[in-house]
């Protein structure tokens, strides 16, 4: 006999049994090879099984319920195992098909990050990488020659931040941090304090879109994301507040030159997002600030009005130089203590030759006045092919950044209009967490200055918005 529905769950037969394409268990066997009815110890036995590939993938699972009157223990103790095992990718619950097994554990993969597609030898033009220019980018040799004579070089002491560092970006900051850490680049810190915040399951607010690698990060620490929607100047407090309802731990956005949709934050709103959350003193704000230097708009932060609970993470990798690998965390004393305590597990500390480079770097007018230069040569690059889409019918509305956020009537047929002319862009799908309107990002860190080959990249990008499924066929 097959094992059949009840309610929400796969239950087994008259004899107890749970079948799957990977294979059929009795819940008595199953249970028989559970020595410790902890919820811990169900999980291990259950590893065990997955690895050695007696529960082979595609095996359906008993349900809480039989297991736990199998064991003799509470549902909620392997419930919590199976909970376990889910966080791990070993077993997958099908809503009301039950769970069966995946495989072994498995790390999770930045699918979103990750590129798709291989196109060979056929690309022509790469606009799905929203990366620095080289030729735009600062010599570091000087830097990295002030870098080496760092005090307490090789030093096994873990330095924070450097005092070269610290002086170079104080009074750059929107507020002022109780302290400071640097990090291996923006995404590594948001990950480290989303890591030193938040538990599995927890409630994170996040504005819809956003960046890509943000929404990986929280689903690889097994968050749920509650989406803020947003407008032209990012995200609203109406719907901040609308989100509150589902007892979020964690507001996360990006401050200013968002990507994909380049808004930036102004005082009116920051004030306005801060007021929302003041009656919701559990909730901690990290606020993303991608690109650094390169913005062309200063950007306000909730840190103003919310210091003791906002930190501000600043990438300086696209402005400086990606082989730097630099950020600086400045926020609330507790959380950044945090942070630094889970960096003792792995590296402990970001390299103090990198750190006192990147100082030079800050405070070396020829350098500065370089990366001025090359901010405003990337809004030429973007303004000029957003004046075309515009033109030909396409709206953009980045105001900042590296990238265009382009509606098309329907993404799948946008790119495969382009990839049969070899060109990749990012499928809007990636950044959003509710997709109502199909779009595609489109990168203009590296595009050509020449009129006429905007002329053409405009001219493609308009005919791919505008396909469909029916002028495919």
């Amino acid at each position: 006999m097959r094992a059949q529905m009840w309610g929400n769950e796969l239950v087994s037969d008259g004899n107890g049994r749970a079948e799957g394409p990977g294979g059929s268990w009795s819940t008595s066997k199953l249970a028989g090879h559970i020595k410790d009815a902890s919820a811990r110890g169900i999980a291990v036995a259950m590893t065990d099984l997955i690895r050695s590939g007696e529960l082979a993938p595609g095996s359906s699972l008993p349900t809480v319920r039989a297991l736990a009157g199998e064991l003799a223990v509470s549902p909620s103790t392997v419930a919590e195992a199976w909970a376990v095992l889910r966080r791990h990718r070993m077993i997958t619950t099908l809503g009301r098909r039950g769970s069966v097994v995946s495989g072994p554990p498995s790390v999770p993969h930045p699918v979103r990050y990750e590129r798709v597609g291989d196109f060979g030898t056929h690309l022509t033009l790469d606009l799905a990488v929203a990366a620095p220019d080289p030729a735009l980018l600062p010599p570091p040799a000087d830097a990295l020659l002030a870098g080496a004579r760092t005090p307490l070089l090789n030093d096994y002491s873990r330095t924070a931040i450097t005092d070269g560092l610290l002086d170079a970006v104080r009074d750059t900051w929107p507020f002022a941090p109780e302290a400071w850490m640097a990090v291996d680049g923006g995404y590594a810190g948001v990950q480290l304090l989303c890591q030193a915040l938040i538990v599995p399951g927890d409630r994170v607010m996040v504005e819809d879109p956003t960046a890509a690698r943000l929404l990986d990060i929280l689903e690889a620490l097994d968050a749920q994301v509650v989406p803020v929607a947003c407008d032209a100047e990012g995200p609203r407090a109406d719907a901040l507040a609308r989100a509150l309802d589902q007892r979020p731990a964690l507001f996360l956005h990006q401050s200013r030159a968002q990507a994909p949709c380049g808004w930036t934050l102004s005082e009116q709103r920051a004030a306005a997002l801060a007021a929302v959350l003041e009656d919701a003193p559990n909730i901690t704000v990290i606020e993303d600030d991608g690109i650094g230097p390169l913005a062309t708009l200063p950007g306000a932060s909730m840190g103003t009005h919310l210091p003791g609970r906002t930190a501000l993470v600043r990438s300086y990798s696209k402005a400086y130089g990606p082989d730097l690998r630099l950020a600086v965390v400045g926020g609330p004393g507790e959380l950044v203590e945090r942070a630094r305590v889970l960096r003792t597990f792995g590296s402990g500390w970001t390299s103090r030759i990198l750190q006192d480079a990147l100082a030079h770097l800050l405070t070396d007018a020829a350098t500065t006045r370089r990366v001025q230069e090359a901010a405003e040569r990337y809004g030429l690059r973007r303004g000029a092919l957003a004046e075309r889409l515009a033109g030909l019918g396409v709206p953009t509305l980045n105001q900042d950044g590296l990238m265009l956020w382009v509606p098309v009537a329907d993404e799948t047929s946008a790119l495969v209009t382009l990839a049969a002319r070899g060109v990749t862009v990012s499928p809007g799908g990636r950044f959003c967490v509710s997709y109502s309107q199909p779009h595609i990002r489109v990168a203009t860190s590296r595009l050509s200055e020449d009129p006429a080959t905007l002329d053409d990249t405009a001219a493609l990008l308009a005919l791919a918005a505008a396909a469909t499924a029916d002028h495919l066929r």
